[in-house]
């Protein structure tokens, strides 16, 4: 009936009371009142290193009061057990697929320290999987609220998700290709997605990758260092899921710091190289080289980490937003501790701020184990995955307060909650998307993926923001050059 009255004759006081009615009605409902949605991905941490003795989590088992669990050190014979490791500065171990199945070693969950010991000391790289970044392995180690106040308080806060596994066993490039596309592949032809075929460890390599990789068995079955003479740009041909909110007309961006950045193509928007201190390492920035990224002509939408402040302020985000980290910053060791954490917090308290807080959802997880222990094998849904347990988060206002989810959960339900919230529930599937590709499994449809529209109250009214300080007091203990310099 009101839809009838609203018609041009009216008053213009009628008008606006009618239509304002009608309007009210149509209010967004249930997961449709998120409108934002952040995805803050950091490096190389594992569940039980960051929340291993959070209260009523599913952490390292204990029993009056001593840990149940150990790794045996071949060095000594000694089976060492999980210690408190206050240290700003970690190693981890070597986190490739390999290292993987033997950390696991068939649900024993005995090879973490045998695996560091093992790693490749030294590197020029410290990102390459193979390495580990300490002399003394500290896999075993874990950090509680004394080390990571930020962290623990947003989880007390917020929601906490205790059975966030990594969606491919690998390590940091298919772990952020799944990311985005929920698949990680080895591709010959531009434009061709039935050129792929999987590859959960080994994908094409973008240019400045200089590690164990670049002679990999799949390269040189294909024919050359990643897709090509070194240098060459690796060809991601499958469907990733910018080309769903492409097709929707949903607005996205993936920011990363700019630096000197090779994964840009000269003088496309924001790509432009520049002489700058930090940028985003390829392998954390996949998009500018998928197909669909390039042939939508949205490559201007990977854009330099301060858009991300500028329009968090002006309450100007669009409707999902990636965000990628530099080294420095990203906890990947040996970056520190403490420098992650401001980092992040920084990013959080710029949503909280601005406008765009009432109706955002931010998750925040680390993209890998990064070599450190966890004492729960992850479940098998397919050739790919799960990996190990990594640190989640999902903080909102319509976040329901103080609650540890424990769903077993994976990067796939983010493109589950985005494919839900904006795109009528359409999913990457090769057989009803448009753009078919051979992957071995729709990740969003997998019976033992949770759902993360459990970690929301739509009812409740929207929690405040919760500004904490850049800078909080820990008991993290420097590095000594860190110490040197101050």
């Amino acid at each position: 009936m009101l839809k009838k009255l609203c018609f041009v004759g009216l008053s213009m006081s009628f008008f606006t009371i009618c239509c304002s009615a009608q309007s009210g009605a149509s209010a967004p409902q249930g997961i449709h009142k998120i409108r934002h949605i952040i995805i803050i991905m950091q490096e190389n941490r594992s569940f039980d290193e960051y929340f291993g003795t959070f209260p009523g989590a599913d952490g390292l088992p204990m029993q009056n009061g001593a840990f149940t669990v150990c790794n045996p050190d071949p060095r000594t014979g000694q089976c060492k057990g999980p210690y408190h490791d206050t240290n700003d500065e970690n190693g981890g171990g070597p986190h490739n697929a390999a290292n993987m199945l033997l950390d696991i070693n068939n649900g024993r969950l005995d090879g973490f320290i045998t695996q560091a010991e093992q790693g490749s000391k030294g590197c020029g790289n410290p990102d390459d999987p193979v390495c580990t970044n300490s002399v003394e392995p500290d896999v075993m180690g874990y950090h509680d609220g004394r080390d990571i106040p930020n962290y623990w308080t947003y989880a007390r806060t917020f929601v906490l998700q205790d059975h966030m596994f990594e969606p491919v066993a690998s390590w940091s490039l298919p772990s952020h290709l799944f990311e985005v596309s929920a698949w990680s592949a080895y591709c010959t032809k531009h434009d061709d997605p039935m050129s792929c075929v999987n590859e959960m460890n080994a994908p094409g390599m973008p240019p400045d990758f200089k590690g164990a990789f670049n002679h990999s068995h799949r390269a040189q079955q294909f024919g050359g260092e990643r897709n090509g003479p070194p240098g060459t740009k690796p060809i991601y041909a499958w469907t990733d899921i910018t080309y769903l909110l492409h097709a929707h007309h949903v607005t996205w961006s993936y920011y990363v710091f700019k630096g000197t950045n090779p994964d840009c193509d000269d003088g496309v928007g924001p790509c432009t190289r520049q002489e700058m201190g930090k940028r985003t390492e390829g392998w954390w920035n996949p998009l500018p080289f998928f197909d669909t990224v390039k042939d939508d002509g949205q490559l201007s939408n990977i854009r330099p980490m301060e858009e991300f402040y500028k329009q968090a302020r002006a309450g100007t985000l669009p409707s999902v937003s990636w965000i990628s980290p530099s080294q420095d910053v990203s906890e990947h060791p040996p970056a520190l501790v403490s420098v992650g954490q401001t980092y992040v917090t920084g990013l959080i308290n710029a949503v909280m701020q601005g406008p765009d807080w009432k109706d955002t959802a931010i998750f925040l997880a680390w993209d890998d184990w990064g070599g450190f222990y966890d004492h729960m094998a992850p479940p098998v849904v397919d050739i790919n995955g799960y990996g190990l347990r990594v640190p989640a988060m999902v903080i909102s206002p319509y976040a329901k307060p103080h609650y540890i989810d424990h769903h077993t959960l994976s990067f796939d339900a983010y493109l589950k909650f985005i494919e839900d919230d904006f795109l009528g529930g359409s999913r990457l599937d090769p057989k009803t998307d448009g753009r078919p590709d051979p992957r071995p499994t729709v990740r969003e449809d997998i019976p033992i993926l949770g759902d993360l529209m459990d970690d929301f109250d739509f009812n409740q009214t929207p929690r405040p923001p919760l500004i904490l300080s850049e800078h909080p007091k820990t008991d993290l203990i420097p590095p000594k050059s860190v110490s040197k310099k101050q």
